[in-house]
């Protein structure tokens, strides 16, 4: 696998963006130069990200989340470790 990252990426699995290989590794996301760990959906050349907030919860089970927009910049964090 290459080490280039999506233009978009989610965490939850029913999503057509989701990307188990890729979250296997490790994925880090700075938003507005602050590394952010709730991110639930990034999408960089849109420039937003999608968080959760609390753990409140819809009527399916799935976290509430707010759209953020600003600059994206998603990582490997096992390069960036290493």
């Amino acid at each position: 696998m290459t080490d280039t990252m999506p233009d978009r990426l989610s965490i939850n699995p029913s999503s057509p963006h989701f990307n188990a290989e890729l979250l296997e590794r490790g994925v880090g996301i700075r938003f507005k130069g602050v590394e952010k760990t709730n991110v639930e959906e990034y999408c960089v050349s849109e420039g937003w990200v999608r968080v959760a907030v609390g753990n409140t919860r819809d009527r399916k089970g799935n976290p509430l989340t707010i759209k953020l927009s600003g600059p994206v910049e998603p990582y490997l964090k096992d390069t960036a470790e290493g």
